[in-house]
Parts: structure tokens; sequence; C-alpha cells
């Protein structure tokens, strides 16, 4: 053996193999709160996803009345296998905390130091206390409107907007009505009926499914969007042909003079473009029908204001304007199932991994989600928005 050999006689030996160590899968405790805002009707969890998760060991905590909103009833998740409570903090006391809405600085303070918590963000809604509250607290966060799957899209996000497409051209046929007060139209084609015009203005997610049902309806549908490649994409998909076009004034408000519906759907950065003056909209029908569903971002049409489920619509230049901001909690259990069908998933492969530390180390998705680590904040939007330090998540966990 040489002395300038840089392995000891030990080391050249067979060396015994060492085998990775298993995995030890997770019990997880899982609580779901009431929903408290206002309008607010959905769940996380259905009872069948109750179900799917107290069949692999985990425990569920849900307070009374949580579904009910959307016609889940207690009973239905106590024999799913959940803890059914009648004491709000007992839900909010669980390692994992999961909500649509995001809480209140009182259910803030109910939550155990080093919670997980998973719920929507609502950036615009929040102030810097919300922020300091979960960081007093060492608190994990996840906005499900912020996670981001392999394929580059945000599947919550996504589906909610599936609902809001769709759900826009069924509150547009009923406004037309007149028992609504509308101008009496069917929406559909009829036949020796001229067809219902519809145009839209915003050619993604909430864009293609507006379109994709008023097509199903019998409706001509006009699309209209900045973007070439949107407009393409869109018009490969959908099962007929559709009038595609830019954002020009002169074609717009050419559209709008011949249209029932208009469908607002264009979503900017921060706030959403006006594409709809004062001016074009005095040109339109009288009894023809706005939907804005951009409105959570300040609206496309220069005339919407935020209305709200109890008083959705107001009537401006003869035009019904039909402006809530959250349209998926009209229709709460489907948007339900939607949101459970993501998240079980999830929360599955968080207790296959062993928790949530290893879950977010090996899934990028919970990574883009997270904005809170251990009362650190990870998420550079919320830190230029709010003016706030924040360190990046891949430098925390390794």
């Amino acid at each position: 053996m040489s002395q300038f050999s840089p392995f000891s006689k030990e080391e050249l030996l067979p060396q015994a193999e060492m085998l990775e160590i298993q995995k030890r899968k997770g019990e997880l405790f899982i609580g779901l709160p009431k929903e408290t805002y206002i309008g607010e009707k959905r769940v996380c969890l259905t009872p069948d996803a109750v179900t799917a998760l107290c069949a692999h060991g985990h425990r569920i905590v849900v307070e009374t009345g949580a579904g009910d909103g959307a016609n889940y009833t207690d009973k239905e998740y106590s024999e799913a296998g959940a803890k059914i409570s009648y004491n709000t903090e007992e839900a909010f006391k669980c390692n994992i905390v999961l909500k649509v809405a995001p809480p209140t600085e009182e259910e803030i303070a109910y939550l155990n130091p080093e919670t997980i918590l998973i719920s929507s963000l609502q950036l615009k809604t929040q102030n810097k206390k919300y922020f300091d509250c979960l960081a007093k607290k060492k608190i994990t966060a996840v906005a499900f409107d912020y996670i981001k799957d392999e394929h580059n899209s945000y599947p919550v996000v996504k589906s909610l907007s599936e609902i809001a497409g769709t759900a826009s051209i069924l509150i547009a046929g009923e406004l037309m009505s007149g028992t609504n007060k509308g101008n009496g139209l069917l929406f559909g084609n009829i036949g020796g009926v001229p067809p219902t015009s519809v145009v839209i203005f915003g050619a993604g997610t909430v864009g293609e499914y507006a379109a994709r049902t008023a097509l199903g309806l019998g409706a001509r549908v006009k699309v209209f969007d900045n973007s070439i490649s949107k407009l393409r994409n869109l018009q490969h998909c959908l099962p007929a042909p559709i009038y595609t076009s830019t954002l020009q004034p002169k074609s717009i408000t050419k559209a709008l003079m011949r249209c029932d519906v208009a469908i607002g759907a264009i979503r900017g950065k921060n706030r959403s473009p006006v594409v709809v003056t004062e001016t074009m909209l005095e040109s339109m029908k009288e009894g023809a029908v706005i939907v804005d569903v951009s409105i959570d971002r300040g609206g496309c049409f220069e005339s919407s204001n935020v209305t709200s489920h109890n008083s959705p619509t107001f009537v401006k230049h003869g035009v019904i304007h039909y402006c809530v901001p959250n349209i998926p909690a009209r229709y709460s259990r489907t948007a339900s199932v939607s949101i459970s069908n993501i998240f079980t998933p999830y929360l599955l492969d968080i207790a296959e991994e062993g928790g949530f530390e290893n879950a977010a180390r090996f899934d990028k998705s919970l990574r883009n989600g997270m904005y809170f680590y251990h009362g650190i904040l990870t998420n550079r939007t919320v830190a230029e928005w709010f003016d706030l330090p924040f360190r990046d998540i891949n430098l925390l966990i390794l």
C-alpha cells in the first residue's frame, strides 16, 4: 500500500450499504372553523374529503355550522369521522387550520404558536397589523391563491375562475328576464329569433368559460383582449368559431351597441384596466346587462361600483350592472367541492412526507403559496406592498 494513497486500508474494504431511513408518516390534526366574513358560504373540506382524511388516521375538528352555507350538515361531518365542536376556539387550536377567507385579528389570537394556516390572502383587504399578528405567533401561512403547480398555473384561482366565468353567463340570463326588470330576452338561440349577442372583455380562464357557456346556450360571442396568443388559444379550445379582436375603441363601441350582455374579465397586475368608458356605455341598448367579474380589481367598466350578494345590481344609463366581487360564493357548494378536491391531495401528501416541513422541502407549489414561515415573511409581493422585510423561502427550508 502506497503511503500516498488517499484512502485508508479500512476504506478500501467492502463497506456496508447504508439504506435510506423510511419517512415516518405524520398524523394531521386539522381544524375547520366556521366562516364569519359577510357573504362567505364556502368551506374548505367536504364530508367526503373528511372521510378520506380520517381513513388515513387523521383527526379533524369542525366548528358547528361550518358547512351550513354549502348545505353540508354537522351530521354529515360527524358521520364522516370529524369531531363537531361547539367552541369556536377549539377549531383554531389545531395544528393545521383551513379557512376560505383570511382570519380576523381576533381569530389569529385563538391560534396556537407555530400553527400552519391555509387560507386565501386577499392582499388588497389586508393591513400591516394582520402580518404583525401572524409574526408574533410564529405562524406558517399558505395562501391558496398563490399556490402555483408544476404546470405553472394557479389551481385554486383557475378553478374559481372557471366557476365565475360560467356563472357570469347564467347570472346575465337571469337578469335579462322580464321578472328581473330586464328586456325580457331568453338567453339562447330560438328558431326564427335572432340569437343573444354577448361581448366578453378578457380571454383568460374567466373569459374562456364565459364564452364556452354562452356558445352552449346558442349565443353569438365576441371576445376582446390585447394578447393575440390568448385569443388564438381561445379560438382553438372552443367548440365553435367566435369573433376575436384586440381592444380598439371603435370596434368595442360598435360591438357594445349591438350586444345584449357584456362580461368584464380583464385583470391587470394591480388594477384592471378600464376598457369601456361612460360614453361607450351610453350607446348600449336599454335593458342590456353588464356583469363585471373583474370588479375585485377595480372593474373594467368606468360605470362599475362594488355591489353585494344581498343587493347585487344597479341601473346606469339604462344598463343593468352586476358588480359583486365574490361570484363563486353564490355557488358555494360547487366552489367548496372544487377547493376540497385541490386541498385533500396536498394534506395527504403532507402526512405522507412526515409533516409540513418535509412536504414543503420537496413540493415547490407549497413553497410558492407560502407567505409566512415560522413568523418570517417570505413573499416578495406582500413585502413590497406593505414595505416589510422578507426572506427567500428557499434559503430557510434546506
